[in-house]
């Protein structure tokens, strides 16, 4: 049973700033879709720079989503997609019809495998759909690259990666079709629930406005702004209901003022944790080349070959502790549907297997304090060296 000072996994760092601008947005009134969220998204594609244009969502799942309808992806269609994710990164691909290829990760960077993306290249492939696990980037010149000569989209899963560098560019301003960005409460920054596509594709990003909201022409905001009357809209295509609220856009605004705050934070707590769990028997999260930016939204160890415990041992060890640890991910080979639907087998993808049975993902957060931190590392040392 969890203690009464129980570390959990992660928190979210939410300030006075955003409170007092939800306060306001509430006192106004608008609180679906209006000015704030307008403002989120200007001020999130200034944060990033290069041209890029945003529209904001209320997950990045609906972002994912999105892109792949933007794209065209149907039935018939195909997009290479890592096993070791979450399930959303290839469940928007069956709301359209599509297929998932699965392809392993690399042990370099725990992302996708360009080499591996090449070897399941079909005549069905029509997109690529990266994932920077943990805030660590894929090897996106090999991915862009080998997209490029394939004339096949690649639609980035950036849900891990604020900010996140490949290449000497942030994930986000890269050529590819798009980026998506999630803001769930455990992420770099959080709205509780939301997401961010970005992509300079004026085709993608007007295909995606008008789909976040039943397939309208134009969005409430924009209804009350026009020389047409209010109520008139039209529908031109079978949307969804994929629009962020201002509530969310207004803590969305003071979260991205404070991104380089947090992600100052997250390096000083993944450089102590380099540095405190050395001489432990695990293998330490793959660190970026020099000169780029890893956004450290996770920290995964790795058990190694002759640590005297098993991944479920230590959780539960660092629990009884009063300290909370997670895994990721339980790869998708190993989820029943898509293990059943394309018949999915554990020594086709040895990497991720790998990662799942020795990986441990430890509380990394803003708000973590030093002492916190302390409490993780000595219970860590405490469970490993008890045998």
């Amino acid at each position: 049973m969890k203690s009464s000072n129980f570390l959990p996994f992660a928190l979210p760092d939410i300030g006075e700033e955003e409170i007092a601008e939800v306060v306001e947005t509430l006192r106004q009134g608008w609180i679906t879709s209006g000015p704030k969220t307008k403002r989120f998204e200007k001020e999130f594609a200034g944060f990033l720079g290069h041209g890029v244009e945003a529209v904001a969502v209320n997950s990045a799942t609906a972002g994912l989503h999105l892109a792949v309808e933007a794209i065209g992806l149907g039935p018939g269609d195909q997009a290479i997609v890592p096993t070791h994710t979450f399930t959303a990164t290839a469940e928007v691909l069956r709301y359209v019809g599509a297929d998932p290829v699965f392809v392993d990760i690399e042990p370099e960077t725990y992302c996708l495998s360009p080499e591996r993306a090449a070897a399941a290249m079909t005549d069905r492939v029509r997109a690529v759909v990266p994932v920077h696990f943990a805030g660590h980037s894929c090897r996106m010149d090999k991915i862009v690259e080998f997209a490029r000569e394939r004339s096949i989209a690649v639609i980035e899963d950036a849900a891990h990666a604020l900010p996140t560098h490949s290449g000497g560019k942030l994930i986000g301003t890269l050529e590819t079709t798009a980026t998506v960005f999630s803001f769930y409460a455990t992420k770099t920054i959080a709205t509780g629930e939301g997401g961010m596509l970005v992509t300079r594709d004026k085709d993608v990003v007007t295909r995606a406005r008008v789909m976040r909201l039943h397939g309208i022409d134009r969005d409430a905001f924009e209804r009350y702004r026009s020389d047409r009357p209010a109520w008139y809209y039209e529908v031109v295509a079978p949307g969804y209901k994929y629009n962020m609220t201002d509530v969310a856009a207004a803590i969305g605004i003071h979260q991205l003022r404070r991104a380089p705050q947090f992600h100052a934070r997250r390096l000083q707590l993944a450089a102590r944790y380099d540095q405190e769990l050395a001489d432990l028997p695990m293998k330490l999260p793959p660190r970026p080349p020099d000169r780029e930016w890893h956004a450290w939204h996770l920290y995964v160890v790795a058990l190694a070959d002759d640590c005297s415990r098993s991944r479920d041992e230590v959780i539960q060890k660092m629990f009884e502790r009063g300290i909370g640890c997670s895994v990721h991910f339980i790869p998708l080979h190993r989820q029943p549907y898509w293990r059943n639907r394309y018949g999915l087998q554990p020594q086709s993808f040895p990497v991720s297997e790998r990662l799942f049975s020795r990986g441990i993902s430890l509380p990394i957060y803003t708000r973590m304090t030093d002492d916190d931190q302390s409490r993780v590392i000595e219970a860590l040392k405490s469970v490993l060296r008890s045998r």
